[in-house]
């Protein structure tokens, strides 16, 4: 029985990726040891980085004006560590709120700046959870910067559009980077954690304009001080190796696969797929307005909500695991990155149409 895992993270990684990590565990290169356990200052680990960088240049189109890091944890360390790298201790600082992460993120920024403006958060309409239009967001002067969350996890709700902002702007991008083509030089910073589109969890990846590490914060803890990560090469302390060498891979893999553009298309078809099912079959609602919804998570709910885990239990005997909602939404969640194939996608509705069937 093949295993669809529809995971928002840690997520599925490509089978081609974990087949050549088993390969190449215990004898990476031909040199009789494992990537773990080479030092990572060793003239074929730093290659295999440099390579792993310059793939993810070519496959977002990265400005040569900007530094990409390679750095410990998740997205969660760079709440803090935005506020504190890029912005002084009065400074004030714009954030969009939009669901899950987005709160965490302004929260957190609450404890290293001055004032955190909330330019605006996603409403309840007729239609669905809304981020209000461009037009409508309540901006700073002067703002240090611009947060915002493109694609919230938990909640489903996505900003398909750059926002045109005056004062950098800071995007976590987590849960949707590679996942369609992007203009980087729109932006200040992007972070990302790396278990869902890039590689293992424990990982980030940080894409930086290099006129915002011009001021070094003192206040900033060594490790999460983008201009010495910058300076050290993303070595200043030993990296994770492993994730940083499964990450490489799959950038080779991506690129193997047709760029950024084709995991676009790829990622759009199984959205589509997925949502008409949904629109199309009263048994399912998706609470999202139309114009907000995520290509990568997609939450829905049942009709008859005490279904939820005979709906789960059945799924999983057809190979299709990870799909119950996150705890602070409930329902189901398809977490549908750029691993997951259409066929996987396919096989999901096809199940969800029959046991809408047997249990109207």
């Amino acid at each position: 029985m093949t295993i669809h895992n529809f995971s928002a993270g840690p997520a599925m990684l490509p089978a081609a990726v974990l087949k050549k990590a088993q390969a190449e565990l215990l004898d990476w290169q031909g040199r009789g040891v494992s990537v773990m356990e080479v030092s990572h200052r060793s003239p074929e680990y730093v290659a295999m980085a440099e390579e792993a960088e310059q793939n993810l240049r070519d496959l977002m189109a990265i400005p040569d004006n900007y530094a990409v890091l390679f750095m410990h944890g998740g997205g969660r360390n760079h709440f803090s560590a935005v506020p504190q790298n890029i912005a002084s201790a009065d400074a004030t600082v714009d954030y969009v709120t939009t669901g899950s992460w987005s709160q965490i993120a302004f929260d957190e920024a609450k404890k290293y700046v001055g004032k955190v403006n909330l330019a605006a958060s996603a409403e309840d309409t007729a239609q669905g959870k809304a981020i209000p239009q461009f037009e409508n967001w309540q901006l700073s002067e002067g703002a240090a910067y611009l947060h915002y969350c493109p694609n919230e996890t938990v909640d489903g709700i996505a900003l398909h559009e750059i926002p045109d902002s005056k004062a950098p702007l800071v995007a976590d991008m987590s849960s949707v980077i590679l996942a369609e083509p992007l203009d980087v030089s729109k932006f200040g910073v992007i972070y990302a954690g790396a278990q869902k589109n890039i590689g293992p969890s424990g990982f980030s990846v940080v894409i930086i304009r290099k006129d915002l590490l011009e001021t070094r914060q003192n206040r900033v803890c060594t490790v999460m001080n983008y201009q010495v990560q910058d300076a050290e090469r993303s070595m200043y302390n030993t990296p994770n190796t492993w994730a940083w060498y499964l990450s490489g891979e799959v950038f080779k893999w991506l690129k193997a696969e047709g760029g950024v553009a084709a995991m676009g298309e790829r990622n759009h078809a199984k959205a589509r797929l997925l949502y008409e099912c949904i629109d199309n079959n009263p048994f399912y609602q998706n609470q999202v307005h139309p114009r907000n919804r995520s290509i990568m998570n997609v939450p829905f709910q049942l009709a008859k909500p005490e279904l939820d885990a005979t709906f789960l239990k059945e799924a999983a005997e057809e190979g299709l695991v990870a799909l119950k909602g996150h705890r602070f939404v409930g329902g189901m969640r398809a977490s549908m990155y750029n691993a997951m194939p259409y066929e996987g996608t396919q096989a999901l509705v096809d199940f969800m149409t029959r046991f809408a069937q047997r249990n109207r």
